[in-house]
């Protein structure tokens, strides 16, 4: 978990408490990738603003990393300010996103969807109760091919 936010650490910090999970924070969008090399995670989870280099930026540098073979690729989890930065999140090719706040059972549903390899956005949209409603949980394709692979029609 990377954030400089003692609140959103708590919430994350709190959904996952389990004597099977730990939860590691950094208050540097930096440094992350050092501790994805040493700590291996299952989910990385980013604010969207953490200090210098905020949540964007560190998962962009995660992919390319991935791209250039140098780490195995994980899924990230951005969390955002607004619904606004839905456009930043699709951007820097997080796997899933949740609006702030966030709360532990999103947090959880989100989590096992990326470990399953599936994805999990959300907008501003309220459900019931004024908590956020999923945009979309997915599972990825199961052959090589995909939609960017076909033709273009001309």
């Amino acid at each position: 978990m990377a954030t400089d936010s003692d609140s959103t650490f708590n919430e994350v910090d709190a959904a996952f408490a389990s004597g099977s999970t730990t939860v590691s924070r950094l208050r540097a969008g930096r440094r992350v990738r050092a501790a994805v090399i040493d700590q291996d995670p299952d989910v990385v989870v980013l604010d969207l603003q953490i200090g210098s280099m905020g949540g964007m930026a560190t998962c962009m540098d995660l992919r390319l990393e991935e791209g250039a073979g140098r780490l195995d690729r994980r899924p990230i989890l951005l969390l955002l300010d607004r619904d606004a930065d839905v456009f930043i999140a699709q951007s820097s090719g997080a796997d899933g996103w949740l609006i702030k706040p966030v709360d532990a059972g999103r947090l959880r549903r989100a989590a096992t969807a990326l470990e399953a390899g599936d994805t999990f956005t959300e907008s501003s949209r309220t459900a019931v109760g004024g908590t956020p409603a999923p945009l979309a949980v997915e599972a990825e394709p199961t052959d090589e091919s995909t939609a960017e692979d076909a033709p273009a029609a001309g």
